[in-house]
């Protein structure tokens, strides 16, 4: 893949495994990542299906009485993220997110892509192009200061700014679904600046495709 990060962000980058990739099979659990969280936008989190497995394998073996719950597949979640925070990304199993804060992109409640911008951009389309990926969502946000709607309009403005960036480098095959969500899924507490700096910022997600070590 095509680093997201400058050389000397490289050298700062924190990596977190968030979950190990399980496959519950006689035991009972709950995958953190198989239904939306409520700081994700509707449809941006989705979960590979389990493979079937047979209760009657030889193999398995259950107590008296015991019977084999559904299996369910537990979701990988890595995140990856330069030392500011100013760009992260996230990968699933199904799934590659990037996000990127607003100050790296744009002036002060400004929608107008500043010089440094293009080459990030470029970066995450030389990904999507490297998973073959050809559904894209771009989803824009804000903190909570100002007003609700001045939040849509603007997050909506920097959604439609960044696509129109990406689409530069991706061919007519490519769908994009873009959206504005104002202050609405924070990831950080809005409390203070350095959680409105996280949450002030623009989403780039689209499903993985089949291809080795695309991962940073």
């Amino acid at each position: 893949m095509s680093h997201t990060f400058s050389p000397s962000q490289s050298a700062c980058r924190a990596s977190l495994t968030l979950a190990a990739a399980l496959l519950v099979t006689g035991l009972v659990a709950t995958s953190a990542h198989s239904e939306p969280s409520p700081s994700a936008p509707p449809g941006s989190t989705t979960t590979s299906p389990p493979p079937d497995v047979d209760p009657n394998s030889p193999g398995l073996k259950l107590g008296d009485g015991a019977t084999l719950a559904p299996a369910r597949v537990i979701d990988i979640k890595s995140v990856v993220e330069d030392l500011g925070g100013e760009e992260r990304r996230e990968d699933t199993n199904s799934d590659v997110k990037f996000a990127l804060q607003a100050e790296v992109l744009f002036g002060k409640d400004s929608a107008k892509l500043n010089l440094e911008a293009a080459s990030r951009i470029k970066a995450i389309a030389e990904e999507i192009l490297a998973q073959k990926a050809t559904k894209i969502r771009v989803f824009g946000f804000t903190d909570d200061l100002g007003s609700y709607e001045h939040g849509k309009v603007l997050s909506k403005k920097r959604a439609d700014a960044v696509q129109q960036e990406l689409n530069k480098s991706l061919d007519s095959s490519v769908t994009f679904e873009i959206r504005g969500y104002s202050e609405d899924y924070p990831i950080a507490d809005n409390d203070s600046e350095e959680g409105r700096k996280k949450n002030r910022r623009v989403e780039v997600s689209f499903p993985r495709g089949e291809v080795s070590g695309s991962q940073s």
